[in-house]
Formats: structure tokens, sequence, C-alpha cells
């Protein structure tokens, strides 16, 4: 008779087997390592460690709260005072400062650089690209060909005022459909795409001399008679080989034919004047910013304190 409590012992290891065996393998019941089970324990007095300190179990009420009390919300709210109390130390110099100040101060132009690229993120890359690039009917503003000028002070106007938005102060021009107004014939306006692809120093077919005279005829109020265009209007460069709706022939003919009316929301009352100005001067320096004239800062200021970004004192 076997006696199946006798314990059976490996010959080769010396160890106990614990009885299991597998096409006449045998298992042998070897411990675990002790520095393995050393870690398990720790691991547990961990956890318990941890439900006690941070929040962890759920309760009808929310959750166990926890000897430290955090939350992420809480956690959130001290980075965000944080940031506060950091920006309050040139938040009152930033509000001071006008444009031209602010860019000759390393400072603040650091400040204004820093707001202005995470306000361009959250409320102008939709439009323009989150590297500011644009796209069909978005213009790209990293180069430096702008619709209605590219100091500082233009640009601070644009963003605060628009173009064609819903605000009086915005500037408002619009590009004529020439042909669904009735203004030219189709042959007609085949004529000036030629001409407008020749001074653009694209290829063409034929004889440009009649696109010539019906594009000063009609385009040269706004595109001026070299055809370089005009800030206070609005109108492109047209002898550049950039693009907002497109160069080629098919882009060229309809929009000369059904005209352009791209808008630019108004971000007064939006944005406080603090974030304007600081996305004035991140656009500004992003490659393509113009220098500002003795008479730009005269004529922003004309616009009022609130365009000057200056407060009533």
């Amino acid at each position: 008779m076997v006696d199946e409590n006798k314990k059976e012992i490996d010959q080769v290891t010396g160890v106990e087997t614990t009885g299991h065996s597998w096409d006449g393998l045998k298992e042998l019941n070897n411990p675990l390592p002790r520095w393995w089970l050393w870690i398990f324990y720790i691991t547990i007095i961990w956890s318990i460690g941890y439900w006690v300190v941070y929040p962890a179990w759920p309760t009808l009420s929310g959750n166990t709260e926890g000897k430290l009390k955090y939350s992420q919300y809480e956690a959130l709210k001290t980075s965000q005072a944080e940031m506060v109390q950091r920006q309050a130390a040139y938040i009152d110099q930033f509000e001071r400062a006008t444009l031209d100040e602010i860019l000759d101060d390393e400072e603040l132009y650091a400040f204004a650089n820093a707001g202005g690229r995470a306000a361009f993120k959250d409320n102008c890359a939709t439009c323009h690209g989150t590297g500011a690039a644009g796209s069909k009917g978005y213009p790209n503003l990293n180069d430096d060909d702008w619709l209605w000028g590219g100091t500082v002070y233009d640009i601070h106007q644009t963003l605060q005022y628009g173009i064609r938005a819903n605000n009086d102060d915005t500037r408002v021009s619009i590009m004529l459909g020439f042909g669904e107004d009735g203004l030219l014939t189709k042959e007609e306006i085949q004529e000036v795409v030629k001409y407008v692809r020749d001074i653009s120093g694209q290829e063409f077919e034929g004889s440009t001399e009649k696109g010539s005279v019906i594009f000063k005829q009609n385009c040269t109020a706004c595109h001026g008679d070299n055809g370089k265009g005009k800030h206070e209007f609005g109108a492109p460069n047209l002898t550049d080989a950039i693009w907002l709706y497109g160069g080629d022939v098919e882009s060229l003919y309809e929009t000369i034919y059904y005209g352009r009316a791209g808008m630019m929301p108004a971000w007064d009352g939006r944005l406080d004047d603090n974030m304007i100005k600081q996305l004035a001067i991140y656009v500004h320096q992003l490659g393509g910013g113009e220098e500002s004239g003795e008479n730009e800062e005269t004529d922003f200021d004309a616009l009022g304190e609130k365009a000057s970004g200056q407060q009533a004192e």
C-alpha cells in the first residue's frame, strides 16, 4: 500500500515534487524567490497607503478624499494661479506699452510672443493653420505679402475690427464679379487672365495687348498701374507668385468672373485688448512683418485708446 501523504523527493535535485506529472515530467515544488515575495508584500502595503492618502474608493456621495485631499481640479487651479502670478509681473507694464515699445523691449516682446502663440492656436489656427501657412482663401501669414498692410499696427487693426465683419470699424472692399455683374464679357476676362499671368511671370498664350488695356480701364483703381496692389483696398499684389485663390488660368478666370469677398472676423469684444496686442506681435514676427513708418503710430492712436491698447487713467 502506497502512503499518499509521503513526500516525493526528486533524486536529481533533492527538491520535493508537487505530485503533478505531465507526460512523465514531474513539477518541482520550488518556493518563490524571496526578492519577489518582498516586492509583492511591498506593493500590497503601498496600495493600502495609497488608498489612505489619495482619493480612491467610490462612495455614494462621490469618492473617498484621502488624507491629502488631492484632486486634479485643485492642481489645475493652483497651476493657473501660478501662471497668473508670473504674468502679473509683466501685465501692467504690457498694458501701458505701445506696440512699438513692446517691439523694442526684449522681455515684453518675449511675453507677447508666448501669449500670442497660444492665442493663435486657440483662435486662428482653424482658418490659417497651426503653422499659419493658410490655405485657399485664407492668407499665409509667414510670407511678406499683406492685403491690408503688414506693420504691427495694420495687423492689430485687422485683428481688432476684422475684414467685412459685423463691426462698424471693419474694413470693407470687394473684388467685383466682372462677369457675373455684366461688366466684362467672357472674352475680355480671358484677355485679362492672360495679362495677369504675364505680369506674374507665368506662361500664357497669345498677346496681352488687349488684356493690358482692359486691366488699366477696370483694375488699376485697386491693384495699381503696375498690378502690385494697394493696402487701403485690400487688393493683392498680382506680380508675384503668392495667390490667395490660385494663379492658374481656371482660378483666375473664376476670380474675375465671380469676384471674391473673404471675411475676417473682428476679435474686438471676443478677446481682450492685451490678447489682441499679443496676437499682433506674434503674427508680425512670423516672417513677413513690415516695419512701422513714422506715421503708423499716429494713425493707430487715431483709432482711440482701445485700439492702442492703452487704458484711460
